[in-house]
């Protein structure tokens, strides 16, 4: 069976910057502030100042390091950089010189950032003052020169993007200006390249995820599409209402969050993205009070401290809508979250393939059931199992997805290219989910599943319970090899506790989850306390790295059995 959609609209056939800077479709002015730093918003640019900004740094890209010169596409301009105002200045102005845009997360070692690099065959490289040397590390791994490698400074005021060779400064020596293509054939727009992304490795080695221009111009769109519907029906019932759009980029920009939820969307939506270099939960609670934040998309780990912190109080009081994404948030925490904030939190899931979020609840509409939301307009789904036949309603399965925000796939990867899509075009998700009651809802990730005499545990089913305990600040789930030699796996959750007085021991752990939760969920691997959950820069858990650390582990204790 297909899911459709509520609704599907006439996309434009237009590439992004026109859509941000020339279309109508965009609710920005061009005194509109686009980017701000949030300690010094007086370290801003407008949207006018953006577009000159861009085609400025363009004729740089172009003239001095040959971005685009043989053809729109080829060349590759990777940033690892902390969170500055004129990052998304480095992703417009790279793609108007006809080059392709590529993110690696600051905390990459040399020999990750390296690998990446090589794979995505990067022409030039963009640091930042804290990542200069891993950068220039890796550079020397892969012989690119030091005359490729570029520093942005553009927080407390500072603008500058020097040169590691020389020190020249290119932002004050971009005098002169080139334009970007418009672009109108919808072939042109569906095929052409401009950001490289690279899928978070939770499961295997990262791929080069390929998003062309309508892709992302269909995610910056759509989900607007949706909110301004909620805005005319917010305005027919109250004439006095009214909504000023405002964003605290908080979470690293390096990932499809970042370049589609910072860059782009809200260049649309019409207001500021306030930038902080990283988060820390005063700051952040501090920006959202006095910013007057009224859109607010994190994760679920954040909105955990948000729940159970004691330093919130109410300063999330300007929050219109907000959202939850990277990871499923159970029904609990979602509940106390919205206590805590005042409004509304929706989940959206989606993935780096699919452009950012594929599913978006109308923000009138709320529902506590732990659903995903609503697919986007203009998308299609199918839940299959694992014949590939459609799942009944209600039975689990495999996500199949298409629509425009889907991409055509993996970067210099044919084989992993054809293995994610279906023969009739449908890309295979690998998330598990179900459909009930007209909602749909994730289950897990198909290759997190723990499977426990023939019978599946999924980790967030026992992560979301376990979140709810009052003490519990943060909690992983993964299945470990059953030493018996049978082939089973046994649950075992990773948690950290909060401070202050009173715990939980192992066993209270084990035993809520025994009066919570079927036989074969119990925690038979235990219990295991640590510091901090391993998680990659959009929030997701790295559950390889502590399958790593449990065979590590059972190594060297001679694989003792766990205690059941």
């Amino acid at each position: 069976m297909q899911y459709l959609p509520e609704k599907d609209y006439d996309l434009p056939c237009i590439d992004l910057l026109s859509l941000i800077f020339d279309s109508e479709l965009a609710w920005t002015q061009e005194d509109t502030v686009l980017h701000a730093e949030a300690a010094i918003v007086t370290n801003h640019v407008t949207k006018a100042e953006a577009r000159s900004w861009t085609q400025r740094l363009a004729h740089v890209w172009r003239n001095r390091f040959g971005i685009g010169e043989h053809g729109p596409g080829k060349n590759v301009v990777l940033c690892a950089s902390s969170n500055q105002v004129f990052l998304p200045l480095i992703f417009y102005s790279v793609i108007a010189a006809g080059g392709v845009y590529s993110a690696a997360s600051a905390s990459l070692t040399p020999s990750e950032l390296a690998e990446q690099m090589e794979h995505g065959g990067t022409d030039v490289i963009v640091a930042c003052p804290e990542t200069r040397e891993t950068v220039t590390l890796a550079a020397r791994l892969c012989g690119i020169p030091l005359s490729r490698i570029l520093v942005l400074e553009s927080m407390g005021n500072k603008r500058s993007l020097s040169t590691v060779a020389d020190g020249e400064d290119n932002l004050m020596r971009s005098m002169h200006k080139l334009d970007w293509e418009r672009i109108t054939d919808a072939e042109t727009l569906e095929q052409r390249l401009i950001c490289l992304l690279y899928s978070s490795g939770t499961t295997g080695p990262p791929k080069g995820v390929m998003i062309s221009n309508m892709n992302m111009v269909s995610e910056a769109i759509l989900p607007q599409y949706m909110i301004r519907a909620y805005l005319a029906r917010r305005k027919d019932a109250d004439p006095n209402f009214s909504f000023d759009y405002r964003t605290l980029a908080h979470l690293p920009a390096a990932h499809v969050a970042g370049c589609q939820g910072y860059f782009s969307n809200p260049a649309i939506a019409g207001g500021p993205v306030y930038w902080m270099p990283k988060f820390n939960l005063p700051d952040f609670l501090k920006y959202c009070e006095s910013l007057k934040i009224s859109y607010l998309s994190t994760v679920p780990p954040i909105y955990l401290l948000i729940a159970k912190s004691p330093l919130v109080k109410d300063q999330f009081k300007y929050l219109v809508h907000a959202q939850s994404g990277a990871a499923p948030m159970g029904s609990e925490l979602q509940t106390l979250t919205q206590k805590r904030l005042g409004c509304f939190v929706s989940q959206t899931w989606g993935l780096t393939e699919s452009t950012g979020g594929f599913t978006t609840m109308p923000w009138d509409r709320n529902d506590l059931t732990g659903s995903i939301s609503p697919i986007l307009p203009n998308t299609r789904v199918r839940i299959v199992g694992e014949d590939e036949r459609d799942a009944d309603e209600g039975s689990r399965g495999e996500i199949l997805i298409k629509g425009p925000i889907v991409t055509k796939g993996y970067f210099k990867d044919p084989e992993a290219t054809a293995n994610a899509f279906t023969a009739e075009g449908w890309f295979r998700t690998g998330d598990v989910g179900l459909r009930k009651n007209g909602m749909f809802y994730i289950v897990d990730r198909k290759k997190e599943l723990i499977k426990y005499k023939g019978l599946q545990v999924a980790p967030a089913e026992l992560e979301a319970l376990l979140l709810g305990l009052e003490k519990v600040q943060d909690v992983a789930v993964i299945g470990i090899p059953d030493p018996d030699g049978s082939g089973n796996e046994l649950p075992r959750a990773y948690v950290v506790m909060g401070t202050g007085p009173g715990s939980l021991s192992a066993e209270q752990i084990k035993a809520h989850v025994k009066s919570n939760l079927a036989q074969h969920k119990q925690l038979r691997g235990g219990v295991v306390f640590v510091d901090v959950i391993p998680r990659n820069a959009s929030g997701k858990i790295l559950r390889r790295k502590l399958r790593e650390d449990a065979q590590r582990e059972s190594r060297r204790q001679g694989q003792a059995q766990p205690k059941l």
